[in-house]
């Protein structure tokens, strides 16, 4: 028998999906998650069928699904609904940005175009290289609070922290972005950072506009560098907080340059 590849595969995160149209497989996608932005035409093309946390399962199975792919534990229990229902899953829980290139290469293997996958992988391989190899010799490193959540206050998760490194920052908050869940990165005293004395500070509120005019007056944290500068950015949670190709690519990209237009003030 010849091996044959999924071709009607169902998408709970935006991650998978945009990896298979950077594949150029956008035609085995059948549904995607509600939440899914990139790229804009599978938000125009595919059905949504599924939140984050919850999904249609009934429409999933009258898609006819061969492959379910989705991220994380938060989705153990619509797994498990699925394959009860006699549905083939996978479910990543890549938290790093290693595991995110092990993610392509696999999901692209899958589908038949690893070397389609191998040759994205290797250009984002390319650049962390090329940017470690620039920030290697820089002198003045600034010290970057990633700010996920405002109420309670939580940090990077692990993946963004790498990315700040790879960009030329130092997480300030390396210590906790081991942590896979939120849960584990709420800072029980928000005093903390004052006490790290972050040079940039940086918010992805998860789909909320982040608001610097708030975090800039927080109690005591007047004299914190980043707000005393005027440091505070944000990049948008499409780019950074979905563990896939966009924290690899714009994601990076913004880091990079504010960083960069940090250093160049000094």
């Amino acid at each position: 028998m010849i091996a044959t590849y999924p071709e009607r595969i169902v998408c709970l995160t935006e991650e998978p999906t945009e990896t298979l149209y950077l594949l150029g497989e956008q035609d085995r996608i059948v549904g995607i998650s509600g939440f899914t932005v990139r790229p804009k035409q599978a938000r125009r093309d595919k059905p949504k069928v599924s939140a984050f946390t919850s999904a249609k399962i009934d429409k999933i199975l009258d898609l006819k699904p061969d492959l379910v792919v989705g991220f994380s534990d938060l989705q153990a229990d619509i797994a498990a609904e699925l394959i009860r229902a006699g549905v083939t899953v996978l479910i990543y829980n890549h938290r790093s940005v290693n595991e995110i290139l092990n993610m392509i290469m696999t999901l692209g293997s899958m589908v038949g175009a690893g070397q389609k996958a191998t040759e994205l992988v290797e250009g984002y391989r390319q650049r962390i290289v090329a940017l470690q190899k620039k920030t290697a010799e820089a002198h003045n490193k600034p010290r970057v609070y990633f700010e996920e959540w405002d109420d309670p206050q939580i940090t990077g998760i692990r993946w963004v922290g790498e990315l700040i490194e790879i960009g030329g920052g130092v997480d300030c908050f390396a210590d906790l972005h081991w942590a896979s869940m939120g849960k584990d990165r709420i800072l029980a005293d928000p005093l903390e950072v004052v006490r790290r004395a972050p040079d940039i500070i940086i918010g992805s509120w998860c789909g909320k506009k982040f608001r610097p005019e708030k975090v800039a007056a927080r109690e005591g944290w007047h004299d914190v560098p980043a707000i005393r500068d005027g440091e505070l950015h944000e990049i948008k949670s499409v780019d950074i907080l979905q563990p896939g190709p966009a924290a690899l690519s714009d994601g990076l990209d913004q880091i990079v340059a504010i960083i960069d237009a940090w250093q160049a003030k000094l």
